[in-house]
């Protein structure tokens, strides 16, 4: 049997040791992941995204994770950087006790849809176009006792509708914004409310900030009668 990171008492894991027995194929999802991780990692310097979200860290060669509109109004590569605790917190400052879908766009790792579904925040719903990421998201969210509860979802965010949604959090590249606001703008319900972490929205005015510096996340609400 292995020993591997995620193993607990209620929950063995069943692979075999990949010390003794390296030429063997893990059998269980977390181990799965892991192992692809571990590879792209050898192939890749690193995992990225287009997003700045979800509870990553910044690596050093990134790649793109959400696919842009127009190729030609947007950069092709834009740093990935991961929401803080602190950040988090933040954003759950400021969606707290209201009802309704909440999604995460460029979700990363899952962070901020697994502690906004733990805060009472449901359905939480986090949209990633990196493969990797949204394995590892699931990954989390096994760990967490939470895989049947929460979702994530391999999709462009570009492509998403909005339409059901009363709660969007988003951690984005400030060159993406002015576009993301004609999205917002055009499919989310009257009443609905965004969250930008990091930089706000260019012309929207909040109606809640929280934090400071790098921290900082500013909350809008989409106008009401129509």
């Amino acid at each position: 049997m292995g020993t591997c990171t995620h193993a607990s008492k209620d929950q063995p894991c069943p692979c075999p040791c990949p010390r003794l027995l390296p030429w063997l194929a893990p059998t269980c999802l977390p181990c799965q992941v892991l192992l692809g991780l571990s590879r792209r990692r050898k192939g890749q310097r690193s995992i990225g995204s287009l997003g700045y979200g979800g509870g990553r860290r910044a690596h050093s060669a990134p790649a793109l994770s959400q696919r842009p509109v127009d190729s030609r109004r947007l950069p092709v590569q834009v740093p990935y950087v991961g929401a803080s605790a602190r950040q988090v917190e933040h954003v759950l400052s400021l969606l707290r006790g209201r009802p309704g879908k909440t999604v995460d766009l460029g979700s990363g790792d899952g962070r901020i849809v697994l502690a906004a579904h733990r805060c009472g925040l449901r359905p939480a719903v986090g949209y990633e176009l990196n493969p990797w990421l949204v394995a590892l998201a699931r990954l989390h969210a096994w760990r967490a006792g939470c895989a049947g509860s929460v979702c994530y979802r391999r999709k462009d965010l570009w492509k998403v509708s909005l339409r059901d949604c009363r709660n969007v959090s988003v951690f984005l590249a400030p060159s993406v914004l002015p576009l993301l606001e004609d999205k917002l703008r055009a499919e989310l319900p009257a009443g609905a409310r965004v969250v930008s972490g990091r930089f706000p929205l260019p012309t929207w005015q909040p109606v809640a900030v929280a934090g400071e510096g790098l921290d900082r996340v500013w909350a809008y609400d989409v106008p009401g009668g129509g």
